[in-house]
């Protein structure tokens, strides 16, 4: 087994109406579930921690693959929703879209750097083949 380059720890306990806090103490909230799923929405919810991931991740990871390609890519603002979808027999679902936007380079050089991106970037890595993700970079699908 390959050594981890780092490891986070959290503890969550009440599920998404309880508390989680990493182990470092530097993330400690209330978890809440959203009003549109019939909670008070007073807390964050695990889509929305897994939106700031994704999209904190995704950028860190178009800088690098921009730098090795000589390319300024640390300026991207990325916007992203994460989806919780009904599935069948009571399952459930996630869904992606990041809109990326990357002014420092051209559109076309901003679909090739985010197309990398996405082969590079963990979260992507995690969730092909498990989960739609759609990417929107500068206003044009891939």
């Amino acid at each position: 087994m390959t050594k981890a380059l780092y490891t986070a720890q959290a503890h969550v306990a009440g599920g998404r109406n309880g508390r989680g806090r990493t182990s470092d103490g530097r993330l400690d909230l209330n978890l809440r579930q959203p009003k549109e799923l019939g909670g008070d929405g007073a807390g964050a919810n695990p889509e929305q921690l897994f939106a700031i991931g994704y999209a904190a991740c995704f950028g860190t990871t178009l800088a690098l693959v921009g730098q090795r390609g000589g390319r300024k890519a640390d300026d991207a603002k990325i916007d992203s929703s994460v989806s919780l979808l009904p599935s069948d027999g009571g399952r459930f679902k996630l869904e992606v879209e990041l809109q990326i936007s990357l002014p420092s380079v051209t559109d076309e050089q901003a679909v090739e750097l985010v197309a990398a991106a996405h082969q590079v970037c963990p979260y992507s890595n995690a969730t092909r083949g498990n989960i739609d993700v759609a990417l929107v970079v500068n206003g044009t699908q891939l």
